[in-house]
């Protein structure tokens, strides 16, 4: 795979760490671990995040990590992001080259449908934790 694309929420609602206690803290942590994975894999990961943007994680690139953000508030406006850019990717034929981190069963669905491949928030979870492991 050439790309990661993360549903942070997803994926930070996964592990019971009690994330939901601090919820900025808890993306910041996901979003440092992810950095660490992202740099000593090279590998490109594009992280979606919802709710409150963070300042110290302003949308754009950061070495391997991009930072995004849902261009709007509700349900679903994460998954709405991930789809539109896994869309512009399909257009240029690079869709197949995703992958996207989500449990969420109707956005792996959307997703597939351009082309990228999926994998449950558990396994990319082993992956961090075993490169973090590595140092």
């Amino acid at each position: 795979m050439s790309c990661f694309v993360v549903d942070v929420m997803n994926v930070m609602g996964s592990r019971p760490d009690g994330w939901w206690r601090d919820r900025e803290a808890a993306m910041r942590r996901l979003l440092r671990q992810i950095s660490v994975f992202a740099e000593k894999e090279a590998v490109e990961v594009v992280t979606v995040l919802e709710g409150v943007k963070l300042p110290d994680f302003p949308e754009g690139q950061h070495g391997f990590l991009k930072v995004t953000y849902a261009r709007r508030r509700g349900r679903n406006a994460g998954d709405d992001r991930i789809v539109e850019f896994i869309a512009e990717k399909a257009q240029e034929k690079l869709a197949s080259d995703m992958l996207v981190v989500t449990a969420d069963r109707d956005l792996r669905a959307r997703v597939e449908a351009h082309g990228a491949t999926t994998i449950g928030p558990k396994k990319f979870l082993a992956r961090l934790d075993s490169t973090s492991d590595k140092h």
